[in-house]
């Protein structure tokens, strides 16, 4: 398999497909370990909430939404104008590549696919940085020459699908060379509430850097993929020039009215933090013993693949004709190969896993899983107990 293997779904969540795939019926019984959301569910009130702002419906949302983003600009300490509400994490992405269409893009790789797919659908040229595992380190002095003719850079921090976190100091550095090169740093913090011990976001960044864009979902932390809620921060002229390219109305008014409650439940926060602490390092210890290579995590996921002999696996395959005369490029497929072993196994003992077709420099020789309740937790290391690959 390859990156650009478009018979794989293109994001968690997706089981039909999958179950076909492998043979499996449309019934089989899953847990889905394929979608980050937080096990804990939304908050208890949300529903009255939202019962309650039911009889809102039948007027426009206001349009300014300036309820909405002032809690927003409250909590992250930046001026009400810094601010855009935006239908979900997915139309912030959209809309910064409609603010630059027809230029040129890097991204960081691998990383969420979304950004890849929003820029070309605005017709930029995409450049990739891949970084290299299993570690997947960001040397901001390397990127200098990448992005001297790219007017924008997407970084994803936490990132997805790796779970690392690029230092607050390594992000300074990035800023203050874009800077000098013209380049915006457009930095996805989607997953920064699951960092812990927590992580001080980047908005107090804004007051120095003007090349910095930030973009944030309620939808993860909150489980609601469904109402779809989000902003961007930046400076007021780069969020007055990304407004432009929004349609009006995007978010719709039980959204709205959702997100000053949402961020006010520091109670909900504070158990969500409880479970990351007591869960994330119990599951990383228990893959790592049942036999995986397990990428330390700062958000609520682990990458992860068989343990394989490195030198072994090259010994097999190299008496077979390489594909591009490289032995490294047939390891890769014989390490894909095996994952999709290993997902194949979970997906029979009822877990659905993320493979990582589609993610540029994993190439399918990984697997995302979610991090979930401490029941389905030990579900999924009973089932590597029983069929994972060692």
């Amino acid at each position: 398999m390859t990156t650009h293997d478009a018979t794989w779904p293109s994001h968690g969540g997706q089981a039909t497909s999958l179950l076909a795939r492998f043979g499996l019926p449309p019934d089989h019984p899953l847990h889905d370990f394929s979608t980050n959301l937080n096990p804990l569910g939304p908050p208890d009130w949300v529903p009255s909430r939202l019962a309650d702002a039911a009889d809102g419906l039948v007027h426009y949302p206001a349009p300014d939404y300036r309820a909405a983003r002032t809690a927003i600009a409250r909590q992250a300490g930046v001026a009400v104008e810094q601010v855009l509400l935006t239908n979900g994490g997915a139309e912030a992405i959209f809309l910064v590549a409609a603010a630059h269409a027809g230029g040129r893009a890097a991204i960081v790789q691998p990383t969420f696919n979304e950004y890849a797919r929003a820029c070309r659908a605005h017709g930029m040229e995409v450049a990739d940085i891949t970084l290299a595992g299993p570690d997947f380190r960001l040397d901001s002095e390397s990127l200098e020459r990448r992005i001297e003719r790219c007017p924008v850079l997407f970084l994803c921090r936490p990132n997805n699908p790796t779970g690392t976190l690029v230092p607050r100091e390594t992000v300074e550095r990035l800023l203050s060379l874009a800077a000098a090169r013209g380049c915006r740093v457009v930095i996805d913090e989607a997953f920064i509430d699951f960092v812990t011990p927590p992580e001080e976001g980047l908005a107090p960044l804004l007051a120095r850097f003007d090349n910095l864009v930030l973009l944030r979902s309620l939808t993860k932390l909150y489980a609601l993929p469904g109402l779809r809620v989000g902003y961007l921060l930046a400076s007021e002229l780069m969020v007055r020039k990304i407004k432009a390219c929004q349609p009006p109305w995007s978010v719709n008014h039980l959204a709205a009215e959702l997100v000053a409650p949402l961020l006010a439940d520091t109670a909900f926060l504070a158990r969500t933090r409880q479970w990351l602490a007591d869960e994330r390092p119990r599951l990383q210890a228990g893959l790592a013993a049942a036999g995986l290579e397990v990428i330390p995590s700062r958000a609520n996921f682990f990458l992860v693949r068989p343990a394989i002999d490195v030198e072994a696996t090259a010994g097999q395959v190299q008496h077979r004709r390489p594909v591009d005369g490289s032995i490294q490029a047939l390891m890769t497929e014989s390490i894909a190969l095996t994952t999709e072993r290993l997902f194949e196994r979970l997906l029979h003992a009822g877990i659905l896993a993320r493979h990582t077709h589609g993610f540029p420099g994993l190439d399918g020789g990984w697997l995302r899983l979610a991090l979930r309740d401490r029941d389905s937790n030990t579900r999924l290391l009973g089932a590597l107990g029983e069929g994972g690959e060692s």
